[in-house]
């Protein structure tokens, strides 16, 4: 298994696909060689110096923590770093939503966890789209968006619920519905529940999901208030002070208000129905 470069950034820098492309090498992907990072550093575009946040200090420990807390069950890393992931890199979603940040990180700072995680046992292999990738497929940026669709306002917890399933984030990230907060709270309370337990269940549960929302509107039947981006703002600039975060507690997110618990509620409601008919492959047979 490889280890990190030997030359790691001290900051996050933006890195575009066809810079990135000849350092997706054979070895980098079955995890027996990793570049030296010298070469690295000549092709990525700076960011703000006058910036904290793009420290790669924080981000690099809690990659080390978090492979050495996991490495059992690697499948659990999910749970726990994507809200520390979140809470440590704040960014706004337009900064989330380039591909070139999350390519650095992957390539640059972490090319060892992004092994680590996805090596694949039946091809030892990892998938490049793991390195450069779209946000529901590369390493980091699942996490991050898991992390800020899931959130509930400042809580974290229901990240933890929500990245605990591995069907629900692969499946769920894709799906356009997922940026309705009462729609993301009402999955992690179906998981919570039990009423949803097995990849097969949400996967049918989002088929059904998807095919009523081309007929029904859920903002009307599970209302959302519309967030207040000043509590964003200055959510990001505290990064600039902001201490590590806690190995042991949760962090806290911006201090949003939660989605409305009677949309949430409504919802469950509505979703346990659907799930009711919802076309789960082999529950007939199980039945």
């Amino acid at each position: 298994m490889i280890t990190q470069p030997h030359h790691v950034p001290e900051r996050l820098a933006l890195l575009s696909n066809s810079a990135a492309d000849p350092f997706l090498t054979e070895g980098l992907l079955i995890g027996e060689e990793v570049h030296s990072g010298i070469d690295l550093v000549k092709v990525v575009e700076p960011l703000p110096e006058d910036d904290a946040r793009w420290g790669v200090e924080q981000i690099r420990s809690l990659v080390d923590d978090v492979m050495f807390a996991f490495d059992e069950e690697r499948t659990r890393a999910d749970a726990w770093l994507a809200p520390r992931l979140h809470a440590t890199l704040r960014l706004t979603r337009q900064e989330a939503a380039d591909r070139r940040l999350w390519n650095h990180l992957a390539l640059a700072v972490a090319p060892d966890y992004v092994v680590w995680r996805h090596l694949s046992e039946p091809s030892r292999r990892v998938a490049a789209a793991r390195f450069q990738g779209p946000a529901d497929r590369q390493c980091f940026s699942r996490l991050w968006w898991a992390a800020e669709l899931f959130r509930n306002g400042p809580d974290y917890g229901s990240v933890e619920v929500a990245c605990g399933n591995q069907d629900l984030i692969h499946t769920v990230l894709r799906n356009d519905l997922i940026d309705h907060r009462p729609t993301a709270q009402t999955l992690v309370r179906l998981l919570q529940n039990g009423k949803v337990t097995t990849g097969r269940e949400v996967n049918g549960l989002s088929v059904a999901i998807n095919a009523a929302g081309a007929t029904l509107i859920y903002d009307i039947l599970a209302p959302d208030e519309p967030r207040d981006p000043a509590r964003l703002r200055d959510w990001i600039e505290e990064a600039q002070t902001a201490p590590p975060v806690s190995r042991h507690v949760l962090p806290e997110g911006p201090d949003e208000d939660p989605a409305p618990e009677e949309s949430v509620t409504a919802l469950t409601d509505y979703f346990t129905e659907l799930f009711e008919t919802a076309p789960v492959r082999g529950r007939k047979s199980e039945a």
